[in-house]
């Protein structure tokens, strides 16, 4: 493995031996790890590898089980975030800790030591995210901002304790392509100050673009280190995965067959103070056809899928239809009866109950919609519990599901597996309309190329299939057509060959007509004049 020390350089942090168990089982397995002043230095790793566990520790949520981290050359015990910060070690989240209905200033305020005034705090707050181009206007409230602003505020309340390591999980995830650019350049700079980053991301694209150095872990130990600029996408992959991960194939799919899902005229209010409220929105998907729709979190994504499953019915029946039936009043239930199905955003609490047997959650969602398979009887059904058994077997070896045990609680599964679980129980119904929210949110390479295949494959079967997803990446492989949806409004469907990153990137910032994209055209132009 290639280490700082190797290097000839001083490590700002290492860590010797690093082991967590979380009773016999191992997450962490004696890490070796180090990481030099002024780099910008990636984690990678399937899910379950470890990653999480192991920055939690850096950061003082986890305690180790045994082995050492070393700061600056010094062995440390860190017992809290705080004694972290102390240190010089600063992390943000993937998801985001922020109060909606704060101010930019008062969120960042909380973090920072009370006995300094909320204008001081603000006033440096505001010159520190100009600095690092990353503006802020500390007097807005946070439930009017961008998911890009909202993640700005975390980076720069970090950089308000003035870290020496900043820790980033999955940064770009929410990020439009023109947003991850400027946050790739404040990192740049960061660098530059002889700062150093921890940079988890999937996206091995821009590992290869801006890390300097990449530690693998696999199974709970590290499997390799390497400089990623002289790796490929596909290289990366294999040494977190341990093989080859199969390649997304999309033949031509055909000429589309009927419209098996349309939506037309659908205006939903906003439910509370921060959602978003839905405008207009029309679609259609025909049979063989995967529309993607693409957009920032926050835009009206989670609005779209509760509006098309039937978890927030609409008050115009007319508005959906499936398969020709109105169904904009109807129910979850009702439309799964129809051939439909739905697979939300979130795993835990909404897709799958994490104390409940994989089994008794495939039931617990197919119940209604597949009466006949897995009850008996009338009025007083019995569950029939084999073929209930029988069902989740077959999800599991059809989607690779890895589980530690025949039936195995929903929640001891890595975030990746269940996602495969969850998306093969609506897979093994056969719908002849699929809607699914993020698919792939935080799964590994290998997973998401299995994920992507089926609804391709299912596309291929005759089904139409709705993508909602923040991954780009994603959507150029799957889809075969492309809207984006921005503060509630969804732009007309594109073919997916017409789109090009920079076009979406700027459906996804709200400009949708060609007079907007001739003035941003001009704009640019104009900015690359005044540079000369």
């Amino acid at each position: 493995m290639v280490s700082s020390q190797d290097q000839g350089e001083p490590s700002l942090l290492s860590v010797r031996g690093l082991t967590k168990l979380f009773g016999t089982f191992s997450a962490c397995d004696g890490i070796d790890l180090d990481i030099a002043p002024g780099e910008i230095h990636a984690l990678l790793g399937e899910n379950g590898a470890g990653k999480s566990t192991l920055v939690k520790m850096l950061f003082g949520v986890l305690q180790p089980s045994a082995g050492q981290i070393f700061w600056q050359g010094k062995p440390v015990s860190i017992s809290s975030p705080g004694q972290a910060r102390n240190l010089g070690i600063g992390m943000v989240f993937q998801h985001f800790s922020l109060f909606e209905a704060l101010t930019v200033g008062e969120n960042i305020a909380l973090s920072l030591d009370p006995k300094i005034s909320l204008s001081k705090i603000s006033q440096e707050a505001a010159a520190l995210s100009h600095a690092y181009g990353l503006p802020l206007d500390p007097n807005m409230h946070v439930a009017d901002l961008s998911v890009g602003e909202r993640q700005r505020i975390e980076i720069v309340r970090a950089l308000l304790q003035n870290p020496k390591l900043i820790i980033l999980d999955e940064p770009t995830s929410v990020l439009t392509p023109q947003e991850a650019e400027r946050l790739f350049e404040t990192l740049f700079k960061l660098k530059a100050e002889g700062r150093s980053v921890l940079y988890i991301s999937h996206r091995l694209d821009e590992v290869r673009q801006i890390c300097d150095r990449a530690t693998v872990l696999r199974h709970g130990k590290v499997t390799g280190a390497c400089d990623p600029k002289q790796e490929t996408p596909a290289s990366l992959a294999r040494m977190m995965v341990g093989s080859d991960v199969a390649a997304v194939h999309r033949e031509e799919l055909g000429a589309p067959g009927e419209a098996l899902l349309e939506v037309s005229g659908m205006s939903v209010a906003a439910r509370t103070p921060f959602s978003v409220s839905l405008k207009d929105v029309a679609l259609a998907v025909r049979a063989g056809e995967v529309l993607a729709i693409a957009g920032v979190a926050g835009n009206g994504q989670g609005e779209l899928f509760d509006a098309l499953s039937g978890e927030y019915p609409v008050s115009d029946k007319d508005a959906i239809k499936i398969r020709g039936r109105s169904v904009g009043r109807m129910r979850i239930n009702d439309r799964r009866l129809l051939g439909a199905g739905f697979v939300p955003e979130e795993r835990h609490g909404h897709a799958a109950v994490a104390q409940m047997s994989l089994s008794d959650n495939l039931l617990l969602a197919r119940a209604h919609s597949d009466r006949k398979a897995f009850l008996s009887g009338g009025f007083a059904s019995v569950i029939r519990h084999g073929a209930v058994r029988s069902a989740a077997a077959r999800i599991c070896q059809a989607m690779d599901v890895r589980k530690s045990g025949e039936d195995p609680a929903a929640g001891s599964l890595s975030g990746g597996n269940l996602q495969k679980f969850i998306v093969g129980r609506e897979l093994d119904r056969q719908p002849s309309v699929l809607v699914v929210n993020q698919p792939t949110w935080g799964v590994d390479a290998g997973a998401a190329s299995r994920i992507r295949q089926a609804l391709i494959d299912l596309a291929k079967a005759g089904s139409a299939v709705v993508v909602i997803s923040q991954d780009l990446d994603e959507i150029f492989e799957v889809a075969t057509s492309i809207a984006v949806i921005s503060e509630g409004k969804l732009s007309q469907a594109y073919p997916a060959g017409e789109l090009s990153l920079e076009r979406i990137g700027l459906l996804m910032g709200g400009i949708h007509d060609s007079t907007q994209h001739a003035s941003h055209d001009a704009a640019m132009a104009g900015e690359a004049a005044d540079a000369h």
